[in-house]
């Protein structure tokens, strides 16, 4: 495939949806062919298992069977949306993909990472992002942002406790260590022209690497 496909991750709050739009209007301006989408998303059948995860009222569901959820949605999404996308030769920017399943279910929730692979593998081969931007913020602050922006869409994970989140983003650092080579690390703290910059200058290196 000629195009490049790089994804960004990060707890709630963090502002990775927000600068998302801000990295696809600097890089189109760049000359990019860039793709934005989404997860769970992106798609029809993929947005009705969307609804089905993160309806609040939707407490009841057991953490393997929404592990299994995210990874038909990502199954769809890639058929339908990256994989044409790539071979298009565009630049695919992903709000999330398979570490969010990795560190939401399989260490949050306790399924197990290693399990959580095996079923997303199953899922997704061997298409595995060329980048991830992990967009750092702890989640007291990044809660905090979620309780001031009363536009964002509120859903089931803003129902569990703080002791989840920590959880969460005990996950992602794990991950950092592990795939050092393709997951790098975004202050989240900073400013969100800051936190833009930073991002498309990460993403310039591997475009032009």
């Amino acid at each position: 495939m000629q195009g490049h496909f790089i994804t960004l991750e990060g707890g709630e709050g963090s502002g990775k949806t927000t600068v998302l739009d801000l990295v696809y209007k600097e890089l189109s301006d760049l000359g990019y062919s860039v793709l934005v989408t989404r997860e769970p998303g992106g798609i029809p059948i993929a947005e009705y298992i969307r609804e089905i995860i993160l309806n609040p009222n939707n407490t009841q569901m057991e953490k393997r069977t929404e592990a299994l959820l995210y990874a038909a949605a990502r199954r769809q999404h890639l058929i339908e949306v990256i994989v044409p996308a790539l071979e298009r030769g565009q630049v695919v920017l992903c709000d999330r993909f398979i570490d969010s399943s990795l560190v939401y279910q399989g260490y949050a929730r306790g399924i197990g990472m290693e399990e959580v692979m095996a079923i997303n593998h199953f899922a997704i081969g061997d298409l595995y992002p060329e980048l991830t931007l992990f967009f750092d913020v702890e989640p007291e602050e990044g809660l905090a942002r979620i309780a001031q922006n009363e536009n964002r869409e509120k859903n089931r994970l803003d129902l569990e406790k703080l002791t989840f989140h920590k959880k969460v983003y005990e996950g992602y650092h794990l991950l950092l260590n592990k795939y050092p080579d393709r997951i790098k690390r975004i202050d989240a703290k900073k400013s969100i022209p800051e936190v833009t910059s930073e991002t498309v200058e990460r993403i310039l290196i591997k475009l032009k690497g």
